[in-house]
């Protein structure tokens, strides 16, 4: 690999870029190809096309470009699924999502909820949200869902992440409870479209019942918003 090359596949993974490493197995050569974005001068369109593809799909592999075949290694950032409350719906939620691929952080300043023994493997912060958000700095690969039901955690949990690139938002309440929710955070500053981004109430409508269900109803919304938002990028 050229020195150029390196320096470049180091700057984009350092910057959560979502990008693929191509090389032409004829001849060796290689190039980088962004999503949705300008990638190196030689990538024929038909090729482009296919490493984007790859690259939505998180799939390495080989393609056909109007050169010949060439290896694609895709570069993602890991998905990641920040919840808020170490609730009953946390648990499972917090199970299969951990199978789908993300990488779990459960958000609690109540330590007698966030604890190992109720979330096994899962990485656990006991702070409060607004000092915890930060760090994490939600990026276009990360989901969040707010589950306490608790203004004093979950509004400053939306606040923190309203402005993020996270490619979806989601806050547990009835329609009642959200609308007052999307109140209190327009009387805080926030504009219709920052509170748009809020799927409230959380999850798609599945008349889902038990915390597992729910679980459900909220990780098939993440995946879809997910999905849309990628090929959007395209």
């Amino acid at each position: 690999m050229k020195t150029e090359i390196l320096e470049r596949v180091l700057a984009d993974r350092e910057a959560k870029r979502q990008f693929a490493l191509v090389t032409q197995l004829a001849t060796g050569d290689q190039s980088i190809v962004h999503l949705g974005g300008a990638g190196d001068g030689g990538v024929d369109p038909a090729l482009r096309s296919a490493v984007e593809d790859a690259i939505r799909d998180d799939r390495s592999g080989t393609v056909q470009g109007a050169g010949g075949d060439a290896f694609v290694e895709v570069f993602n950032p890991p998905l990641r699924l920040l919840i808020v409350g170490a609730v009953h719906i946390a648990q499972p939620l917090a199970r299969m999502a951990s199978v789908a691929g993300y990488d779990v952080t459960v958000i609690d300043p109540r330590g007698s909820f966030a604890t190992d023994d109720r979330f096994p493997g899962v990485t656990l912060v006991n702070e409060w949200p607004d000092e915890a958000m930060p760090p994490l700095d939600p990026d276009r690969r990360t989901a969040v869902v707010t589950l306490t039901h608790d203004p004093k955690i979950d509004d400053p949990a939306l606040a923190a992440v309203l402005r993020s690139d996270a490619f979806y938002i989601g806050a547990l309440g009835s329609r009642k409870t959200h609308a007052a929710r999307v109140e209190r955070l327009a009387e805080a500053g926030f504009g219709a479209d920052e509170i748009g981004r809020i799927h409230g109430p959380v999850g798609l409508s599945l008349g889902a019942v038990s915390p597992a269900e729910i679980a459900v109803s909220i990780l098939a919304q993440v995946t879809q918003a997910l999905h849309a938002r990628e090929r959007v990028a395209a």
